[in-house]
């Protein structure tokens, strides 16, 4: 009887469960399946507030005018070469400082630790950080855009917990065996790592692509611009035109028609990427997170 209450009981939770989840995924698609529909569209249905999940009026001449936009292109490459360059950057910083941090006895360990979350309750704030990066001479380069936000600390933690879970005797083993500390690193613990690598890898690529903050605090050449800035001066222009109180029946319309299209260009390497990161990715949080 037991038994059976309890196969009721996880049967009701089940189907709870699957009733809450596919409203979460109903909630977290719609707005994305909008903005496909949206920049699929034609501008007169846009207007009339008539595209919501299937588009209206079939519409791809929007995607060459963006396509055909040669700013578009320079600052889609700029996205990808930051986004590179800060992931490869902020993984070594981030692996190295974990890795240290997961040796308990290390000299000054809880110092270390203190000091990386310090970081993440307060902050010098917006002012000083621009006065910092323009004082080493790094506004309008690249370094300004990736090395600012190299370590996350959230990620720091994960990776530390992370090591810390790691079998000690396979690292004395190769101690043993004639490996110094960075050779156990890159041939036993990182091999070892590759759940919780691809998660970070993830987690900082994704912040960098849709990253714009930065980029516009500490960027004046437009040839510099990430493809978020491109996004955002659309938007902004749209916003502008509404302001105005001209035409702004058409300009709204050509603008959310532009950023539509704009939008799914943007996101299709994170989502062409996800899938071949994605068995990683619970796997790692969780094996970094949690220390039983």
């Amino acid at each position: 009887m037991v038994t059976l209450d309890r196969t009721r009981g996880y049967r009701v939770f089940q189907g709870i469960n699957a009733v809450i989840l596919t409203g979460v995924v109903i909630v977290t698609l719609y707005p994305f399946v909008n903005i496909v529909a949206r920049s699929f569209s034609e501008e007169r249905y846009i207007v009339g507030g008539q595209v919501n999940l299937i588009p209206r009026g079939f519409n791809i001449e929007t995607y060459k005018l963006v396509v055909s936009d040669p700013m578009f292109w320079t600052n889609y490459r700029n996205t990808v070469v930051y986004t590179v360059v800060a992931t490869a950057i902020a993984m070594f910083l981030t692996t190295c400082y974990a890795y240290v941090l997961s040796k308990k006895h290390l000299k000054g360990r809880t110092f270390l630790i203190w000091v990386a979350v310090f970081t993440m309750i307060f902050s010098g704030g917006l002012i000083p950080n621009y006065v910092l990066v323009n004082s080493l001479g790094l506004t309008d380069t690249i370094w300004s855009v990736v090395l600012p936000n190299a370590i996350s600390v959230f990620n720091l933690l994960v990776m530390k917990t992370f090591f810390e879970g790691l079998p000690r005797d396979l690292e004395e083993a190769a101690a043993i065996d004639g490996l110094n500390t960075y050779g156990v690193l890159w041939r036993i613990v990182l091999p070892l790592s590759k759940a919780v690598i691809a998660t970070m890898v993830l987690f900082y690529a994704v912040s960098f692509w849709n990253s714009w903050f930065t980029a516009f605090l500490y960027l004046n050449d437009g040839d510099l611009f990430p493809v978020t800035i491109y996004l955002r001066n659309l938007i902004a222009g749209a916003t502008g035109a509404e302001a105005a109180g001209a035409g702004i029946a058409e300009a709204s319309a050509a603008a959310a028609n532009i950023q539509a299209v704009t939008i799914m260009l943007t996101v299709l390497p994170i989502l062409a990427v996800y899938p071949f990161v994605q068995r990683y990715f619970v796997s790692g949080v969780m094996l970094g997170a949690v220390k039983g």
